[in-house]
């Protein structure tokens, strides 16, 4: 009996949605909500501007009822005139709220209310029929204005999934864009991620999107686990940015799409420009980018180990997942290390335009391991190795010609005197 791949595709598969997923960027709503961060109107602008250039979907704002300012600036947003992202506000699940959202100009409206014991108990304190009855209420009222309405459950993970599938279905039944999951603790993990939406996939029509927090660490591959079960839309962040720990970061959300369906995702979003718009975000909030930050930390495409530089050289393939072309940037080999093998020092002797066998090279990469063993070597210790090894060579050559030369010249000043004797 002939056996089946057990990694091959399979009937769920057909539910993914990891080749036509479309991005939530939440920067602007849950990334005011980081620790650090200070928006003013002009910061705003130049965040949108850049998200709506990079390509994403959507672009989600505070709630135009958090403050005057706020509203203002919603307003301004929308009036931009953005080239490819429609305009969210995230509110309350509240009449007075949704009627002042949909005054703003926005292409949409984001609706939450908490669903968990935790959030009914201690947050907003009504039961789950309250909240169907407001559900209802401003969905209809949204969906009236000709506008798109998604409502979203806060804290997904921990509410009563017979709480969810009734609040779910029943939203879905009057006409809901999308649905909303959110793990707003950042407790849930892939297999649970995994288990609830397709389980709530099987009983809604509409599309669903989810919103996964960083706190123990799964918010990317939760979201990539969501989109396999058959979610849509995923709420991203510059830098992962946001409450507490932050949610998916848009950037390394996109590393890991890039391998899933490199295609789809190129011909979408401007991969180039996400080093740009994280270096922007930094800035505003004045934090650093994380050394091993995906796609663009300083040692992201960074090669340091004697047989990993040896094969980058050869394919980068190796040992790259990512192609850093496709971001606008470019690999690095680390040489000036202990570590370092020949193959790396022969490339940088050619980055340098000196010419040396390998034989050569091989003897200045000794020299090199021996310094590294003593202390931290820099580009500059390195290259004063080869500079120098390569002038005593040629020093070397020198001398070998002109001895070459002398004594050739040597037989033919004894013959001169001969003759003239």
């Amino acid at each position: 009996m002939a056996q089946t791949n057990p990694y091959g595709p399979n009937p769920s598969d057909y539910l993914s949605n990891v080749s036509k997923f479309e991005l939530i960027d939440s920067t602007l709503r849950e990334g005011e909500q980081f620790a650090n961060a200070f928006f003013t109107l002009e910061m705003k602008i130049k965040i949108a501007k850049a998200l709506d250039d990079f390509g994403v979907d959507y672009i989600e704002l505070t709630s135009p009822v958090a403050s005057d300012q706020a509203r203002a600036e919603v307003e301004a947003i929308c009036k931009l005139g953005l080239k490819r992202s429609k305009i969210l506000t995230h509110i309350r699940c509240h009449m007075h709220d949704a009627k002042i959202a949909v005054e703003t100009g926005v292409d949409g409206v984001n609706v939450f209310i908490g669903t968990s014991s935790f959030l009914r108990q201690h947050s907003h304190g009504k039961d789950m029929s309250f909240i169907t009855k407001s559900a209802i209420e401003v969905i209809e009222f949204v969906k009236s204005k000709g506008l798109e309405i998604r409502f979203s459950t806060e804290d997904s993970f921990r509410s009563d999934i017979v709480d969810l599938l009734n609040i779910y279905t029943t939203v879905d039944k009057i006409g809901v864009n999308r649905i909303g999951i959110a793990d707003t603790v950042g407790g849930a993990h892939p297999r649970q991620v995994y288990e609830l939406i397709r389980t709530i996939k099987s009983v809604v029509s509409c599309d669903i999107e989810t919103h996964f927090h960083n706190d123990t660490g799964c918010a990317i591959a939760n979201a990539y686990t969501a989109l396999e079960a058959g979610a849509k839309y995923i709420d991203t962040c510059v830098l992962g940015i946001g409450e507490r720990n932050g949610i998916v970061p848009l950037g390394g959300f996109m590393a890991r799409m890039i391998v899933a369906d490199p295609d789809y995702v190129k011909s979408k979003y401007k991969l180039h420009k996400i080093r740009e718009l994280e270096n922007l975000v930094a800035d505003i909030v004045q934090v650093n980018i994380p050394f091993n930050n995906p796609i663009t930390g300083f040692c992201a495409f960074t090669h340091k180990a004697g047989i990993h530089a040896k094969a980058i050289l050869a394919n980068p393939s190796t040992y790259e997942i990512l192609d850093p072309a496709d971001f606008g940037l470019s690999r690095y080999i680390h040489f000036a290390n202990r570590l370092t093998g020949w193959n790396a020092i022969k490339s940088r002797v050619e980055q340098l335009n000196l010419k040396l066998s390998d034989d050569q090279v091989k003897e200045i990469t000794t020299k090199i391991k021996q310094m590294g063993d003593v202390r931290p070597l820099g580009i500059e210790d390195v290259d004063s190795i080869i500079k120098n090894f390569h002038a005593e060579v040629q020093e070397e050559e020198e001398e070998k010609t002109d001895a070459t030369a002398a004594t050739e010249e040597e037989p033919a000043t004894k013959k001169q005197k001969v003759s003239s004797e």
